[in-house]
């Protein structure tokens, strides 16, 4: 089956195309599969950002790959959901699908999150730099709140916004609406004395237990402060929180706590790195959409 994007077409028995809403819950699914445990609720705040930036390869009709490259804005975009079925891996439609994706980015500065068995690949074959790390964290949800926090919701989301936009590489209302307000998740935020934003993080249910991201937060006490009130939503249950090795003081919040190194990625930039305040990045948002 051919693409109806002619600039896409591979050959008659390999074609890629854009998704559909729909096609983005075969890419969560395949994420699940490989074991990267994704939010069951991912695909609508990922869809709503860019739907023209999911891309999925198939043989003869059958989906066999996928990636998405969500552009946010004319200067900034991010890879991620690089996966081929396993039993169609080496036959290069991982490369054709990256190569669409590249394409879609356009002169952008592309962000991704690489694995650990990619990131040479993506050095070495397709120019990326490896910045640094992002270590994953498993805790035991409970405790108490601390009262200083409210809800998300209580705040004018366009507040809620420019604060992220300041933090994150470009602005995301599209994203982040969706994102704070989905099913199953808890979002929290801490506001100073004439209400301004002064930190904010989402713990939201994933196919096993849930994942804290982001938190981003003006000082270590705040994210803290975020950090027990999100476990605190989950009693008993297990979570897990994306750090950027770089802020010591959040990799210092997680081994506090006696949380658990489980897994990491690089932060990989393509055509230079943005602005990033990390000392305020105290939870990466999620590794599929930066």
């Amino acid at each position: 089956m051919k693409s109806a994007d002619p600039a896409v077409i591979m050959d008659d028995d390999f074609s890629i195309r854009r998704m559909e809403r729909e096609d983005v819950d075969f890419a969560i699914g395949l994420a699940r599969e490989e074991g990267w445990n994704p939010g069951i609720h991912d695909a609508d705040a990922f869809y709503a950002q860019d739907p023209d930036g999911f891309l999925i390869g198939e043989v003869d009709g059958e989906p066999v790959a996928c990636t998405s490259m969500v552009r946010y804005n004319d200067t900034f975009a991010f890879w991620g959901l690089l996966i081929v079925r396993e039993e169609h891996r080496g036959r290069g439609y991982g490369l054709a699908v990256s190569n669409a994706a590249l394409d879609h980015a356009g002169d952008r500065i592309i962000g991704g999150d690489g694995v650990v068995a990619m990131q040479q690949k993506y050095r070495d074959r397709l120019g990326f730099e490896i910045l640094y790390r992002n270590i994953r964290y498993q805790g035991i949800g409970g405790g108490e709140a601390p009262q200083e926090l409210i809800q998300a919701s209580e705040i004018p989301f366009n507040d809620l916004s420019a604060y992220d936009t300041a933090i994150f590489s470009a602005p995301r209302p599209r994203f982040l609406r969706p994102w704070l307000f989905q099913e199953d998740a808890t979002a929290l935020a801490s506001t100073g004395p004439d209400g301004e934003v002064r930190g904010y993080g989402v713990i939201r249910r994933c196919f096993d237990g849930h994942k804290i991201g982001p938190i981003f937060a003006d000082t270590p006490a705040i994210a803290a402060a975020l950090l027990d009130g999100l476990a605190a939503a989950v009693p008993g249950e297990a979570f897990f929180f994306d750090v950027p090795e770089p802020n010591a003081a959040a990799v210092a919040l997680a081994q506090e706590r006696k949380m658990e190194t489980v897994f990491e990625t690089a932060r990989i930039y393509r055509g230079g790195a943005p602005a990033v305040p990390l000392e305020r990045v105290f939870g990466v948002t999620t590794f599929e959409l930066g």
